[in-house]
């Protein structure tokens, strides 16, 4: 296997999928001449042409619009919004129509659609281009959500997701781009709603997925040196939430904290402590506790954003509270 960043990950399970499929087509902003916003689709525009390669207005209504248009005529587009948070402009699209279609025409119509979209802070980029909201897109039936911690598992969900007859938000972490990490080369298919243990463990079950699986992973190695063996469950899709690696870990561990970048209130983290509650109650041994997001807009200067960003050390006070 290569050791390949993310952002080459995303690009080869894009270019794999367009020469496999002469359906599959990618549009957005500045996807075509420039390369992306992140570079992602560098050199597409060269191979692939303009018409499969399309540079779009500055408008989100428009290009998810377009590209329902498009998946409902048998076309497989990749529509890519420069940041989720211009998503919001989109959502009527989205939630409304994207999302109900195939259910409103009695499964008549199949909308084979995925909106790549950037999520997530830590690049003093503002309150509203910083935000992490990724509950409100998973509230929605109809539409599955994806958030992948690991360059192996942005290449094999996003291909599972260009199969997919289903409309997909594939949220990509603006931080992860030049993770790297071992990735199985050619035809690669990760499937959609499985979650997976990423670290083993005993004390404790971590659950978590995108830029906090890194985090995570980090506040392990330190617990680790003192004795603690957390387990981490890796999400990796949101809907639909794959809780059966969840649940057995907890059976084992007993103890949970849910880590995510989002805020608590009504967040991915209060989602899977209830499930936790409702399908494992009998090996409760301790609340379950939620690691996220301080509860205010994403602060501009660097420290405050930080401070408000959930680290290592607060995933390890969690644990050790628990515990």
């Amino acid at each position: 296997m290569a050791r390949i960043t993310m952002r080459e990950a995303i690009s080869q399970a894009l270019w794999e999928e367009m020469e496999r499929d002469p359906d599959v087509f990618i549009m957005g902003q500045e996807v075509g001449v420039w390369g992306g916003t992140y570079a992602v689709t560098k050199g597409f525009y060269d191979h692939f042409g303009p018409r499969r390669v399309r540079d779009t207005p500055i408008s989100e209504s428009a290009i998810v619009g377009a590209a329902i248009g498009s998946a409902l005529t048998g076309l497989r587009p990749v529509a890519e919004l420069m940041t989720i948070n211009f998503a919001f402009v989109a959502m009527d699209h989205i939630v409304n129509e994207a999302a109900k279609i195939h259910y409103m025409f009695g499964g008549q119509m199949v909308l084979p659609l995925v909106i790549r979209t950037v999520g997530g802070g830590g690049r003093q980029l503002g309150a509203t281009h910083s935000q992490t909201p990724d509950a409100i897109f998973a509230h929605f039936p109809g539409l599955k959500v994806v958030s992948p911690g690991t360059p192996a598992d942005a290449k094999g969900l996003l291909k599972a997701a260009i199969r997919s007859q289903d409309p997909v938000m594939f949220i990509e972490h603006a931080t992860l781009y030049q993770m790297r990490g071992e990735v199985p080369e050619g035809d690669y298919v990760v499937p959609i709603g499985k979650s997976i243990v990423q670290r083993p463990g005993r004390d404790v079950t971590i659950v978590t997925y995108s830029k906090m699986l890194e985090v995570s992973l980090k506040a392990a190695d330190k617990l680790s040196q003192e004795g603690i063996e957390a387990e981490i469950v890796d999400l990796r899709t949101l809907r639909p939430l794959g809780m059966e690696p969840v649940i057995e870990s907890f059976k084992k561990t007993n103890r949970a904290v849910v880590v995510e970048e989002g805020w608590p209130s009504y967040g991915i983290g209060a989602e899977i402590s209830s499930r936790i509650y409702e399908q494992a109650f009998d090996y409760v041994d301790a609340p379950v506790k939620r690691v996220a997001q301080k509860e205010v807009p994403l602060p501009y200067n660097r420290t405050l954003e930080q401070m408000a960003i959930p680290n290592a050390e607060d995933i390890i006070a969690a644990v050790k509270e628990v515990l």
